[in-house]
């Protein structure tokens, strides 16, 4: 954000400046580990799916190798890549009374510790591609009737497309909010329920505790 000043000088100077922080913003990778990691195990485990049969002949192997691969990635990517990354996180959570809730989170941070373009072009375009790979890996693998290592590209695509899913809804839920003013956005799927029969279950209480009808 630019600020008036009186002194042309200091306006030129820091006309400058926010440029080229804007440029340095789209360019720059701000967390290399967690860009690295966010694809490293999503190609691994796409790589070693193709060319397993050069390195191993063990069928057990190779399935045991891709799926740790693939379970590494979901684990990393859902906990730590989306957050650093996008600012984004998803999860579920058990209520009191057992019952499951999923929270999407799309957190605003200050422009200098947000993540830049770059990264944020990172994460997206690993998150979609992916899951479409291995969505072209069930079809060529359902036709060449290689059936062996259908069960595995299920898995691979449910992995994949459960944390496109989650940050497709913490994205869209971000942007709805940004209107708001809070920093944090949250959803989940029961809560509007909750609140009524809870406020019915207070008003059952008091009148059981005066007496009333």
């Amino acid at each position: 954000m630019k600020q008036a000043l009186v002194d042309d000088t200091e306006d030129v100077s820091l006309d400058f400046g926010s440029e080229e922080e804007l440029a340095l913003r789209k360019g720059r990778i701000r967390h290399p580990l967690a860009t690295f990691f966010h694809l490293f195990f999503r190609v691994s485990a796409i790589i070693t799916y193709l060319f397993c049969d050069w390195f191993s002949n063990s069928f057990v192997a190779c399935f045991v190798t891709i799926l740790l691969l693939l379970s590494f990635d979901f684990w990393s990517v859902k906990n730590v890549t989306g957050r650093l990354l996008v600012g984004l996180r998803w999860w579920n959570q058990i209520d009191e009374d057992g019952k499951s809730h999923w929270v999407f989170e799309a957190k605003r941070v200050p422009a200098i510790a947000a993540s830049t373009e770059a990264e944020a072009r990172i994460f997206w375009l690993g998150l979609i591609i992916c899951p479409v790979i291995w969505t072209v890996f069930f079809f060529s693998t359902l036709f060449s009737l290689k059936l062996k290592w259908l069960a595995l590209v299920i898995a691979g695509i449910s992995l994949q497309t459960a944390n496109l899913y989650g940050y497709i809804h913490c994205k869209l839920g971000g942007q709805k909010s940004s209107s708001r003013g809070p920093s944090r956005f949250f959803v989940t799927a029961d809560a509007p329920k909750r609140q009524p029969r809870s406020t019915a279950q207070d008003r059952a209480e008091e009148r059981a505790k005066t007496g009333t009808r």
